[in-house]
């Protein structure tokens, strides 16, 4: 049954107390509502754990969709305890693993705005992460790193504004992704904006974001690879350029 994916309107939520609503075969746990996000457009699901009432925990490895965006399916790790369905439980995000990939996707964003190109593909990471670009032009990653954290340091606002999925067909051009079309079907797209009155960047993302780019911290692109004849892939990890082994 439809979810009520809490993270999409609240980045910072950590925990939710929340009801079994389904259990599949391989054990994946369905909830009436959730704060963890659902592996979607090359950001990985969360983790975390359910609390019963009785103080046992059942540990959850990454968190994913089901047939539909609607539906989310927690899954345990192996040899966990299952709940029954109608149990209330508390369900707790590992937040230090969010907040990076928070600032990792925040990171992506921001070299998309540096290198204006249309996006062929990207994945975010922990530690690293990676942007393809089509485009030919060969650009230094030393200047790139720079611009980057430039825009780092401004400290501008990060923030989600709504339009309906009419608005966002009426108005392609504000899609990047040139593979990845941005998740619609439930009558609402998200824009990730940066900067007051989106003066840096809009566009549709269904992810997670830190609220203000000082937040990312710094991080640098370690390499820039030719992937084929007109794609480049940029390789994004925290820390200074200076750093790298």
């Amino acid at each position: 049954m439809p979810v009520d994916a809490l993270y999409r309107d609240d980045f910072q939520l950590m925990t939710v107390d929340a009801v079994v609503t389904a259990i599949h075969e391989d054990g994946g746990i369905e909830l009436d509502r959730t704060c963890l996000y659902a592996a979607s457009g090359g950001q990985p699901g969360d983790t975390g754990y359910i609390e019963r009432t009785d103080g046992t925990r059942i540990a959850l490895g990454q968190t994913r969709h089901g047939p539909a965006k609607d539906i989310i399916i927690h899954m345990p790790l192996e040899g966990e305890p299952q709940p029954i369905v109608g149990e209330s439980l508390r369900l707790h995000l590992d937040w230090d693993r969010r907040h990076r990939l928070m600032r990792m996707h925040t990171a992506c964003h921001l070299l998309s705005v540096v290198c204006q190109y249309p996006i062929t593909g990207a994945a975010v990471g922990e530690e690293e992460s990676r942007v393809d670009f089509d485009m030919t032009d060969t650009i230094d990653k030393d200047e790139v790193t720079a611009r980057l954290m430039e825009l780092v340091e401004q400290d501008h606002p990060v923030y989600v504004q709504w339009i309906t999925d009419e608005e966002l067909a009426a108005n392609p051009g504000i899609v990047k992704s040139k593979n990845v079309r941005p998740p619609i079907g439930l009558g609402r797209v998200s824009l990730v904006c940066i900067g007051e009155n989106s003066s840096v960047d809009s566009q549709p993302c269904g992810g997670t974001h830190v609220a203000r780019t000082s937040e990312v911290g710094a991080i640098h692109i370690a390499k820039i690879e030719k992937k084929g004849k007109e794609n480049r892939r940029f390789r994004i990890r925290f820390g200074e350029a200076a750093t790298e082994a």
